[in-house]
């Protein structure tokens, strides 16, 4: 753990900021378990609970991934747009996913259905954040037609499932991680763990080969450092 410890302790918690934020590293940048960061720990000599975990986790992840969402450079203007079925409390939802073409995820939503107001919905939030894009593609869901042509009207949308390839690639962790939950428990637990694990992955997840080994580490530094000034942000 190379975070500095000199940092005050976080009003009302008993272990210092760099055991803290070591957990919420390990369990978004890696597929564990809260269980799994318990052992990291307990072999490190900290003895903890999964639910301290848990609570860690759900109190904090937000915060680094706002961050982040605060610090990254302007999204590039052709997004991808998908949306992928998952599981909660037996009953279909559909997590709604965009990306730029650099592959970082712009936004992503939970909600229950698969149409034209869920798609207005999600399309609102992006045009919102980030202005009118210039190219949209998604798959051939004729719900995204009249929300793009009536929110971004001058944008060039192409609906071609052979174009969205970067996206499904995209879906790929949150498959994995919805094995490792054992599917999501609730709307809001999918919400609020996927929101902050892709901003997360995204600063620590680069394009690995697209890089040189000595590119690679130079990214892994700097997202250790923007790491380490999110922690000094941190408030109880």
């Amino acid at each position: 753990m190379n975070i500095p410890s000199n940092m005050p302790r976080l009003k009302g918690f008993r272990f210092p900021r760099e055991i803290i934020t070591y957990a919420v590293w390990a369990y978004h940048r890696f597929a564990l378990s809260t269980a799994d960061v318990e052992d990291l720990l307990a072999e490190r000599g900290v003895v903890t609970s999964r639910e301290a975990v848990r609570l860690w986790v759900n109190r904090f992840g937000q915060h680094f991934a706002n961050c982040i969402r605060r610090d990254r450079p302007r999204p590039n203007d052709k997004w991808h747009l998908d949306e992928v079925v998952i599981v909660i409390r037996g009953k279909k939802h559909w997590l709604w996913r965009a990306i730029d073409a650099n592959g970082g995820v712009l936004d992503i939503l939970v909600q229950t259905r698969r149409n034209a107001k869920a798609a207005k919905r999600f399309f609102r939030r992006l045009v919102t954040q980030f202005g009118m894009p210039r190219v949209t593609i998604t798959d051939k869901l004729r719900s995204y037609i009249r929300p793009i042509h009536s929110l971004a009207p001058n944008a060039d949308h192409r609906a071609h499932k052979g174009l969205n390839n970067a996206i499904e690639v995209s879906h790929r962790p949150t498959c994995k991680r919805e094995k490792i939950f054992g599917r999501f428990k609730s709307h809001r637990q999918a919400q609020r763990f996927l929101s902050a694990h892709d901003q997360i992955n995204l600063i620590f997840r680069p394009r690995r080969y697209q890089l040189t080994s000595i590119s690679y580490r130079h990214a892994r530094s700097d997202a250790f450092n923007l790491w380490s000034n999110y922690i000094a942000e941190m408030v109880a």
